[in-house]
């Protein structure tokens, strides 16, 4: 083979003969480098820290602006790893999450992180409820009526399957990246991710519960993304088309009948109490104003596949995606106006400045545009 590969196989032979100082660095444990290039660089998301702007991304990169984006300081980060989210639930604490089950905390909007939870920890909490569902369930077996216990025994084995495949990914390492967090204050807050990982904190992030077994997703679908909407109201969406709700601040959550089969990458409200407006993948879009009992499919000629949005102070709705997708609408998402970027970058989210100004944050870094396109600079 290394005939044909050439100077390919030579790179992995000198990969494979290098010694052990020359491997590669943990970046769970390596600091994020300090970069000018870093509001140029994939940013996955933004959001308001008070007036502040904060947005994250690869590497391990946290920018801040107070300016309304037009310069940006790098915060400090104690991991290099990719951030996929970012809220704050007062303006001075945030929480970001990535890859390899990272929870970052800051107590000093943005400047500063600290870890405070990783995949390894985050999968040892899913174990450990996974066996406490198995004891529970051994115990109701045992007191269930003969013709109660087949579908019992059904469900265990379904328990011990994927107890087992808990304990394989844990010895693999931290893999699964946390996909979205929603902060209500300091103290209360949920992050959600891959494999039906829901996470929640009464503390501040000191002590994590796995919520997992509080929803109704058996075959562990991904959650992609949790928002609280007007009225109060927590929704998480995800793959397969999965929309859970919580009236409740999310003690116990309800599965609502999905309109699509497909994955759902974002959920938002419109400003309006008990609405609801949910996105993914090729455009779809979704508003309900009974918080997701029913639903009304929202046209979308782009196509694009839709990541995220935010609803501006005077109400008008912006939605972002790939190929440099901008949807807007001014009538509470009932109809969308797009266009495409020029440069037609994946666009990851979108924070609304003065006017009908917006920020993006995509592939290309840190962009600026309007309501008609325009660069407003």
């Amino acid at each position: 083979m290394c005939e044909t590969l050439g100077s390919a196989c030579l790179g992995v032979s000198m990969v494979l003969a290098a010694p052990a100082a020359f491997a590669v660095p943990d970046i769970l444990e390596t600091p994020a480098r300090p970069t000018l290039l870093a509001p140029e660089s994939l940013l996955n998301d933004a959001t308001r820290a008070g007036e502040r702007i904060v947005a994250v991304g690869e590497r391990g990169h946290v920018i801040f602006s107070d300016d309304e984006g037009r310069t940006w300081v790098q915060g400090a980060v104690p991991v290099s790893l990719t951030l996929n989210a970012v809220d704050f639930g007062t303006e001075q604490h945030g929480w970001a999450v990535g890859h390899s089950g990272v929870v970052l905390h800051s107590s000093d909007g943005g400047e500063n992180w600290t870890l405070q939870l990783d995949g390894n920890q985050a999968s040892t909490l899913a174990i450990e409820s996974k066996q406490s569902q198995i004891a529970e369930l051994e115990e109701q077996i045992e007191q269930a009526e003969d013709d109660e216990k087949a579908d019992l025994e059904w469900a265990l084995d379904d328990l011990f399957f994927t107890l087992e495949n808990m304990q394989a990914d844990q010895d693999v390492g931290p893999v699964n990246p946390f996909l979205d967090v929603w902060f209500e204050d300091d103290s209360h807050g949920f992050v959600v991710g891959a494999y039906g990982m829901i996470l929640r904190t009464q503390d501040g992030g000191e002590n994590w519960e796995d919520w997992a077994p509080n929803l109704d997703n058996p075959q562990n679908f991904h959650l992609n993304s949790i928002t609280q909407v007007t009225g109060g109201a927590l929704v998480a969406v995800g793959e397969a088309g999965q929309i859970h709700v919580s009236v409740d601040g999310g003690d116990t959550w309800e599965r609502r009948e999905s309109p699509y089969e497909g994955s759902l990458f974002g959920v938002m409200g419109t400003g309006q109490v008990n609405e609801v407006l949910t996105f993914g993948l090729r455009g779809n879009t979704f508003r309900s104003t009974d918080l997701g009992r029913s639903w009304t499919v929202v046209p979308n000629e782009g196509g694009a596949t839709i990541n995220n949005g935010a609803v501006a102070d005077d109400g008008r709705i912006t939605l972002v995606g790939n190929g440099g997708a901008v949807l807007m609408s001014t009538n509470g998402g009932e109809s969308f106006r797009v266009y495409f970027r020029n440069d037609r970058e994946g666009v990851m989210a979108v924070v609304p400045l003065q006017g009908t100004d917006l920020l993006l944050v995509g592939e290309g870094g840190v962009k600026f545009t309007d309501s008609r396109g325009r660069n407003p600079n």
